[in-house]
């Protein structure tokens, strides 16, 4: 029997990205000292949860991990997606946490892939499934990704700590590889719309957080619309909450978004600390002024995505055929930053950067590796 030769890697950082890219690469993985030195040692429960994620849309990959979660071995299996799939995210983070992941593995798939999941849909640690919906799915068309068949609907909403919250959703694959792309030219924003929800709060939260986002955007830009949704998940699991979230569209195609939530703490902190001190929720109105100045600052740092795409624009150059894709972006985003080292170590590819200081932006330029979806069903 063949021996099966592991690329070794240290700590927690960046596990889900390691993850992503080994199951892309075929690469298997061994992670060892993972938060060795912590006062809560080994994986979190949601990266227990990605791991058991990663189970349900592959076959045949193998999880092996030690009896203090400090040591995990992994070994990537056949993306096989499928339909009527279902997931439960935990409540420790959100289905943004899933989802950008999950949409990238289902492109290679051998089948398209419907999935149900479960869990927190709005959080202010994790893009929301509002930000997905509106400015993610957008950023995969631009790399050729079939429009029809590429949906995430909203059937109920979470947050922290209840959850209850579900999303379906469905992604084509890919015929052949992605398209390599020049996306240079981040256009002037000529429309924002926007969604609010809230549960198990008044209704009045949502107007207020309108009414405050909108009292700084107006004398900016004429053509803003922001929508409410009440949808709600099981009573019994609901907690109450209420959230933003806001997207500029540009001239030239290009989506920048910002989002958060507002909900009573999950309980603990990564370092053990208990949040009961943080238990109560910030007043609408700083909400709304709190998001709208963020968009503003997505805004002004220019580039065709926010800082939260970054990690995923440079995911998706780096996967396209063996073609120069050219991109700009804002000041380069610490988990941007820890993408093109992944990248480089899993995919051998590596980025040409270039600083605009006219602009105060990057440009940054590769030559893709080429993955084709070589698991897909041929016809």
């Amino acid at each position: 029997m063949e021996k099966i030769s592991f690329k070794k890697l240290r700590g927690s950082q960046n596990l889900r990205l390691r993850l992503l890219l080994s199951t892309l690469s075929s690469t298997p993985i061994l992670i060892e000292d993972i938060r060795a030195e912590s006062m809560m040692p080994g994986l979190r429960p949601h990266e227990v949860s990605f791991l058991h994620l990663l189970e349900t849309v592959c076959d045949g990959c193998k999880v092996e991990i030690n009896e203090t979660g400090t040591k995990l071995k992994y070994k990537p299996g056949i993306i096989m997606g499928g339909k009527h799939l279902s997931h439960d995210c935990g409540r420790s983070r959100s289905i943004g946490y899933f989802l950008e992941p999950l949409i990238v593995l289902a492109l290679f798939g051998k089948k398209p892939l419907t999935i149900s999941l479960t869990g927190i849909t709005n959080d202010s640690k994790d893009p929301s499934v509002d930000s997905f919906k509106s400015t993610t799915l957008p950023i995969l068309k631009r790399f050729g990704v079939n429009s029809d068949g590429l949906d995430l609907k909203i059937q109920s909403r979470g947050v922290a700590p209840g959850g209850g919250g579900e999303v379906i959703l469905s992604v084509p694959i890919l015929q052949g590889g992605l398209t390599a792309v020049s996306w240079i030219d981040e256009g002037s924003v000529k429309r924002i719309r926007g969604v609010t929800f809230s549960t198990r709060v008044s209704v009045q939260f949502e107007n207020t957080m309108i009414y405050a986002a909108r009292r700084i955007m107006n004398p900016m830009l004429a053509d803003i619309h922001i929508f409410t949704d009440h949808k709600a998940g099981p009573l019994d699991k609901i907690s109450p909450g209420y959230g933003i979230s806001l997207v500029a569209e540009t001239t030239s195609g290009c989506f920048i978004s910002a989002d958060t939530a507002v909900c009573y703490a999950r309980g603990q902190d990564e370092s053990g600390v208990d949040d009961d001190e943080k238990k109560y929720l910030i007043p609408a109105e700083e909400v709304g002024e709190q998001i709208a100045g963020d968009l503003f600052a997505e805004i002004e740092q220019g580039g065709v995505v926010d800082s939260n795409h970054q990690g995923l624009l440079f995911l998706l150059c780096a996967l396209c055929p063996q073609d120069v894709s050219k991109v700009r972006v804002g000041k380069l985003s610490p988990y941007g930053i820890e993408t093109l080292r992944q990248i480089r170590d899993f995919l051998d590819v590596k980025f040409v950067i270039k600083p605009d200081p006219d602009t105060e932006t990057v440009i940054l330029k590769c030559v893709g590796c080429g993955l084709k979806n070589l698991s897909r069903k041929v016809l």
